[in-house]
């Protein structure tokens, strides 16, 4: 590994914290505890718009400095208005930076200065599940690709423990990897 210059490693984590608040929360499970929620208003056509606000942490109600919003609709092709990203995008686009995050984390912990970090996740949909031209074909991914590419001053077994180490502790990765029981319900 090739030390930076004065040995200070700094990918913008602040480590420190991080070990900080998991030293706390493993004396306080019950704070550990979080619930994320997104609202969702219907545009117009197949546009929606997803909000993120508040959720629930660390026994408080807690909030985002600001609300954040974003667009998703389908594509021209699929005769629509193509105002942002598919939602099956969107899930790509949380995989891809929950993975990155975790990785500029791990890496800081482990004392390896990070100069880049591209990832490029793609995902494989037959679309005749979600027209219903086939019942037998899944409406998700069929599957996902992540692939990174990581300029850093380490080995590259270092760099793929690093990625390793991102992957088992990203939540997204666990959700598009492991059944999740959803409830849906109408008001």
């Amino acid at each position: 590994m090739t030390i930076t210059e004065n040995n200070i490693i700094d990918n913008g984590v602040n480590v420190e914290a991080l070990l900080g608040a998991r030293e706390m929360l493993s004396g306080a499970p019950e704070a550990a505890q979080f619930t994320f929620a997104a609202s969702n208003r219907w545009v117009n056509g197949t546009h929606s718009r997803s909000t993120v606000n508040g959720f629930v942490g660390l026994g408080d109600d807690q909030a985002h400095r600001v609300p954040y919003s974003v667009d998703t609709d389908h594509p021209e092709i699929f005769a629509s208005e193509d105002n942002g990203p598919t939602p099956p995008e969107m899930v790509l686009m949380g995989l891809a930076g929950c993975l990155t995050a975790g990785v500029a984390s791990v890496a800081q912990n482990r004392g390896i200065q990070l100069h880049s970090v591209t990832s490029t996740v793609e995902g494989d949909l037959d679309v005749a599940g979600i027209l219903g031209i086939d019942p037998e074909v899944r409406n998700g991914f069929g599957g996902i690709r992540v692939r990174f590419e990581i300029d850093a001053d380490a080995t590259r077994d270092e760099i793929e423990a690093v990625v390793a180490q991102s992957q088992k502790r990203s939540a997204v990765f666990d959700i598009v990897a492991n059944p999740t029981a959803v409830v849906v319900d109408v008001a």
